[in-house]
């Protein structure tokens, strides 16, 4: 307990979490580091595919990025307009169900989670990569630094949202700061030296141009540097966790989260295009980041270098923040309305919904693994789940305002509807350009989930139409039930099994299974008699009945299977109850010895049918494994190398 405080915190009542909102200072580390850490990444995948332009490359990525920063602002006004719409939360799974039915519904929750599995594996690789580029001899370790970085961010979302917003803080603000700093100092020897600075560190030199600039090529930077648009919508997605006003403080944020967003990119690429920097081969040796060749060529690798890398590799690898403070929430939604199991929507010991968090870590290191924490391998699969959510929520968006109406609706819908048709279009773009390098596996997955929450949804359909009762309860034809004790020996876990049953009916049944390799000892026939027949009678109780077995393929659970289909044909009206003595073993290592209750069980719940119910008889072991409970007496151990035991033995030393 005190291991658990340590990692996760004490637990917080229901009362406390009015102390967990936050404002807008926490909510841009909180919901704001997808969007902002992408500024790293999403120029450099622009500029990794103009690669075979060489010197060319860093002059065509201008326009290419300012078409983004184009639709980066058009989203982020249509997202405005989604915020006092839906006060409550209005991610794009609310907005589509609510607007434009079920199925687009699933479609836009499907996405999201998609996204943002992809984005905390994007985000920690990049993140690694990033660091690595500083410090080369780290490449070989990408994968285990990833894992380890994914862990420590799923401890600190599990200790809840306004820790994770504070411990984020810091290296938000650092990264935002050394950034423009960077840049500023970049742009101003730009100027100063018209268009041709020095480079403090020369960059890498560039490849010699292998290919003319085409349309092709160019739509394919489009779609790779459109991953600095996501994380645009988790603002909306979480609009309660911010304080009273909370609009409004949402709404700053997703201000001020877009605006230091499109100052980084444009910066980026005026920087990177007047210093000749370009995009190296992601995963080979003399790998650099585009921010590492910006910051070097810059200010060169003094101190500040080593600051400003180690606050890119903060952010970047905190970035999948975002998805661990959203994922949940959308897991949460699905889960009310029935499409996940209702443990996604109940809120663990720190207020934040534990079960999404921890999925969402299972399936992100699952990504890392199989791509082995490379950033380029993972890029063409993330903007597709993002594109889809936007032009869902944007479309959704239109028929609110159609279906509300009011004043400001036609200038709100003419600016969804232009979000809308920008978002489908950058998606086609996507999809199409991206489809070969790996996007063809969003473009299944997201139908599978969809198709996945739809069988958990007739799933419990089925289960609540079956099971709900609304009437009275029915009290009448009660029978006693049969209890039936399968026993391997007569010790102090099978007495204690035989005293419960005798105490809930008058007709019990114990059964043990023979078999000729059992020790003559274990054969309760000749002493049933003197051990329960007759003290059961002394204390006017009903004896049980001792059924024997026997089991000619040496087998258990078979013939003790086909004993209780006997009892169950010979009594149909009746309830068997199959009370199992158990012991209950207090150490982990334990539980590593054979147990056959709990196969027993599991197999009486799959096979034994309606008539037969389960009942535990626990019997806790001493912690002290040498007590009297469990020494076998020397006749025991004879026995044990094949000689039988006097029948006399007393059952207050048998073996358990």
């Amino acid at each position: 307990m005190r291991l658990l405080e340590l990692l996760l915190g004490r637990p917080l009542r229901s009362d406390e979490e009015t102390v967990e909102r936050i404002g807008v200072l926490t909510a841009i580390p909180v919901l704001g580091l997808d969007a902002l850490a992408s500024a790293s990444y999403g120029p450099e995948a622009a500029l990794t595919v103009l690669i075979p332009l060489g010197p060319a490359a860093p002059v065509w990525v201008r326009p290419i990025a300012l078409a983004i920063v184009g639709l980066l602002l058009l989203v982020a006004l249509s997202y405005a307009q989604t915020l006092p719409a839906y006060p409550n939360g209005g991610g794009s799974f609310t907005v589509a169900k609510e607007n434009l039915g079920r199925t687009p519904g699933l479609l836009a929750a499907a996405a999201l989670c998609t996204d943002y599995v992809l984005n905390v594996a994007v985000a920690i690789s990049a993140g690694v990569g990033a660091i690595a580029s500083a410090e080369p001899r780290l490449l070989p370790h990408t994968l285990p630094l990833c894992l380890g970085v994914l862990t420590l961010l799923t401890l600190v979302n599990l200790r809840g949202v306004r820790e994770s917003g504070l411990v984020f803080l810091v290296p938000t603000y650092l990264f935002v700061a050394t950034l423009l700093v960077t840049l500023g100092v970049g742009v101003w020897k730009s100027i100063a030296a018209q268009g041709h600075p020095a480079p403090v560190v020369a960059p890498p030199h560039l490849p010699p141009s292998v290919t003319a600039a085409s349309l092709w090529l160019l739509l394919r930077t489009f779609a790779s540097g459109c991953t600095a648009l996501t994380g645009v919508e988790a603002v909306s997605n979480a609009v309660p966790i911010f304080r009273e006003p909370k609009v409004h403080r949402a709404r700053r944020t997703l201000a001020a989260i877009v605006i230091i967003l499109m100052v980084l990119v444009i910066g980026i690429t005026i920087v990177a295009n007047a210093y000749g920097i370009g995009a190296t081969e992601p995963g080979k040796p003399g790998y650099q980041s585009v921010i590492s060749q910006i910051v070097a060529a810059v200010a060169g690798r003094s101190w500040f270098y080593y600051l400003t890398m180690g606050a890119v590799f903060s952010v970047l690898a905190l970035s999948a923040n975002t998805s661990f403070a959203d994922f949940p929430r959308v897991c949460r939604l699905l889960a009310l309305d029935e499409y996940l199991p209702p443990g996604f929507a109940h809120r663990g010991r720190r207020l934040v919904y534990s079960r999404g968090i921890v999925t969402l870590a299972l399936l992100a290191a699952a990504l890392l693994i199989a791509f082995r924490g490379i950033t380029d391998r993972l890029i063409p699969l993330f903007a597709v789940g993002a594109f889809l959510a936007f032009t869902l929520s944007q479309t959704g968006m239109v028929q609110h305002w159609r279906r509300v109406g009011g004043p400001g609706a036609r200038r709100s819908l003419l600016l969804n509807g232009a979000g809308a048709i920008a978002t489908c279009a950058a998606l086609v773009i996507i999809a199409v350009s991206k489809f070969a390098e790996g996007a063809w596996l969003t473009v299944i997955v997201i139908p599978v989930l969809v198709a996945a929450f739809s069988y958990i949804r007739r799933y419990y359909d089925r289960l609540w139409g079956e099971l709900g009762d609304p009437s009275p309860i029915d009290l009448g034809h009660l029978e006693r039930p049969v209890v039936v004790v399968p026993l391997l020996r007569l010790d102090r876990v099978a007495q204690k099994g035989l005293r419960l049953a005798l105490s809930l009916t008058d007709d019990v049944r114990a059964v043990q299974v023979l078999t000729e390799e059992m020790l003559v000892e274990y054969d309760l026939r000749s002493r049933w008699p003197d051990l329960v027949e007759r003290p059961a009678r002394s204390a006017g109780l009903p004896p049980p009945q001792l059924s024997v077995v026997p089991s000619e393929y040496r087998e258990f659970f078979g013939p003790f299977l086909d004993y209780l289909r006997g009892v169950a044909a010979l009594e149909p009206q009746r309830p068997i109850a199959v009370l199992v003595p158990e012991l209950v073993r207090r150490r982990w290592y334990h539980f590593f010895l054979e147990s056959r209750t709990t196969i027993l069980k599991a197999m009486l719940l799959l096979e034994g049918g309606p008539q037969i119910m389960v009942v535990d008889c626990p019997w806790y072991l001493q912690d002290d494994l040498d007590g009297e409970l469990v020494t076998r007496p020397a006749r025991f151990r004879a026995g044990r190398a094949g000689r039988a035991a006097p029948a006399s033995r007393s059952p207050g030393r048998a073996p358990s």
